[in-house]
């Protein structure tokens, strides 16, 4: 909160200016009843009640600005923890993101960081308004009446006590509602994104019985926390009204002395019956805002846990540029995403500049392993990948990403127009590069046909389009970045055979002249390439062009005759 510290100062000034100022209501008021009302001296009682109408409009005000500065800097304080917060995530490595629930992730961003603002607008500030209430308040009761002060606070340990035992409760209480909250958002996460398999397999009924499962649980940590309360605030109700209950039986007592002043005494009884009223408030809320602290507390070490997280992709990125219009070499590497199971072993071969390089294999043979370590979202334990003959480890993220595009067979798009979902907002691209890049892959027709044209809305996931288009979309995202190196993930494995004969010819044109390495399901589409890997559990186990590999009579031959048996 240090660049806003004007606002915390100013807040700690307004709390200690109304708890000050809040004790002399009650004196005040004691003096009206005892003084002036019992002698019927109407111009004391105008002018003394005039005082207490306009301490109470001052204590409004003030308590009005503490509010909103307070709430103004809980706000902006968690506006930068969740920008710094999410722009972490996004610089994690997807290693992390392999262990880590998204629907986790969704929950530190949002509701976490707002447990956060409650510590300065109603927690830390707060609890010191409450705590120098206390001492004012006692200390005044002190300086006017010993005796009665004694009396006010006898069945304060109680209350002590009991304050413990519920701050305890409570926070285990918040600590199982947090935790919940977190299992139900990563659950509704994972069911709503998944929802075709939800539905393809019947499951409606299955599923909502595990998430009512995971709401009672939800509920009864709740239910927790509204025991605790329903039991503490009468507790402290009782125990305001037994100070109140001695208050007046001590005074009966004073009343029957002889030579009793009764005016003071029911000066001193107003008074402090009004006192023990605001010294029993702040401590009844003290236990309150307490464990607001602590939800505020809870949340924020969630959070900082994440903050502290150091899952990043080493990157210095003042290292000067290099120059991908050069030779690739991959020189025995060995990957594994959990160690010591290697998905690549020893994989050594080159890619030359303009080659268009095929790598095909079986499922879970490393094809995109290899795609995954070149664009360094994995690192790589042993070996090397020397692009221009420099390590790859060596050249900063920023122009790795820049210089090489990858069309997944996953597309993903955002609920946004077309035109956004190619440019991914880049203000360099303009449209007509667009339109021009669509009408080479023969997107241009069925995007004229949509409503609004290139400012069609896709929706989340671009649910509007089908597979095929999508996939277009991809592709044209890929090909208006211009890149130096384009791979493309299994791209065309989910466009039909009119779709995939207008890619191909745009893949054509798009790899002529530029280092391309494809990721192929379909051997049908790699025959033109200049050179084709073949993978069998991460290993090599040939390299050759279309016509060599057939006449090897290996295992692209295999592979190979067994997709053109079932075509």
């Amino acid at each position: 909160m240090t660049p806003y510290r004007g606002q915390f100062y100013w807040a700690l000034f307004l709390t200690l200016f109304l708890a000050s100022i809040s004790i002399f209501r009650p004196k005040i008021i004691g003096e009206l009843v005892g003084q002036y009302v019992a002698t019927k001296d109407k111009d004391g009682l105008l002018i003394g009640t005039i005082i207490v109408v306009a301490l109470l409009i001052t204590e409004a005000i003030g308590s009005y600005f503490r509010a909103y500065i307070s709430q103004e800097l809980g706000q902006n304080v968690i506006r930068d923890i969740r920008n710094q917060t999410f722009s972490h995530i996004t610089k994690l490595k997807l290693h992390f993101f392999d262990n880590n629930p998204l629907g986790m992730l969704v929950t530190r961003v949002i509701s976490d960081i707002e447990t956060i603002a409650d510590i300065f607008s109603q927690g830390f500030i707060m609890i010191i308004g409450d705590i120098l209430t206390i001492l004012f308040v006692i200390s005044t009761m002190l300086y006017l009446n010993w005796e009665l002060t004694l009396i006010v606070i006898i069945p304060i340990p109680i209350l002590l006590w009991a304050t413990k035992i519920f701050k305890n409760a409570i926070k285990k209480a918040f600590q199982d509602v947090r935790n919940e909250v977190s299992k139900l958002n990563t659950f509704v996460q994972e069911h709503i994104t998944g929802i075709n398999i939800v539905k393809i397999f019947n499951r409606e009924k299955v599923e909502l019985e595990q998430f009512k499962e995971i709401n009672k649980k939800h509920r009864a940590a709740h239910i927790k926390s509204v025991w605790a309360y329903s039991i503490f605030f009468p507790v402290v109700e009782n125990l305001s009204a037994l100070s109140i209950a001695l208050l007046v039986f001590y005074s009966l007592f004073q009343i029957n002395e002889p030579n009793a002043d009764i005016q003071q005494i029911i000066t001193d009884l107003t008074s402090f019956i009004l006192f023990v009223h605001m010294l029993y408030r702040p401590i009844r809320m003290l236990a309150d805002k307490f464990n607001t602290l602590q939800m505020g507390m809870v949340g924020s070490e969630r959070v900082f846990k994440l903050l502290d997280t150091k899952e990043f992709i080493h990157n210095e990125p003042n290292k000067a540029a290099v120059s991908f219009d050069k030779t690739i070499e991959f020189k025995n590497l060995w990957f594994a995403y959990n160690a010591p199971n290697f998905v690549l072993k020893d994989i050594t071969f080159e890619v030359n500049q303009g080659e268009t390089v095929a790598i095909v294999g079986a499922t879970g043979a490393g094809k995109s392993s290899i795609i995954n370590l070149l664009s360094r979202f994995y690192e790589y334990q042993k070996g090397k990948i020397l692009i221009s003959g420099k390590d790859l480890k060596s050249i900063s993220i920023d122009q790795i990403r820049s210089e090489i595009a990858v069309v997944l067979q996953d597309v993903f798009l955002y609920s946004d127009s077309i035109f956004n979902n190619i440019t991914l907002g880049n203000p360099n691209i303009s449209k007509a590069q667009v339109i021009e890049a669509s009408k080479l892959v023969g997107a241009h027709k069925f995007i004229m046909n949509l409503p609004n044209n290139y400012d069609f809305n896709v929706k989340e996931g671009g649910s509007m389009l089908s597979v095929g288009q999508r996939q277009l979309i991809s592709f044209l995202r890929a090909y208006v970045y211009n890149p130096t190196i384009l791979i493309l993930d299994e791209a065309t494995s989910s466009i039909d055979s009119e779709s995939e004969e207008l890619i191909q010819n745009a893949i054509d044109k798009l790899t002529e002249g530029r280092t391309s390495i494809i990721i192929a399901h379909r051997l049908s589409t790699i025959k033109k390439a200049t050179k084709i890997i073949v993978l069998e559990k991460g290993e090599i186990m040939e390299i050759g062009n279309h016509q060599q590999l057939i006449q090897n009579d290996g295992y692209y031959k295999k592979l190979y005759d067994t997709q053109f048996n079932e075509q």
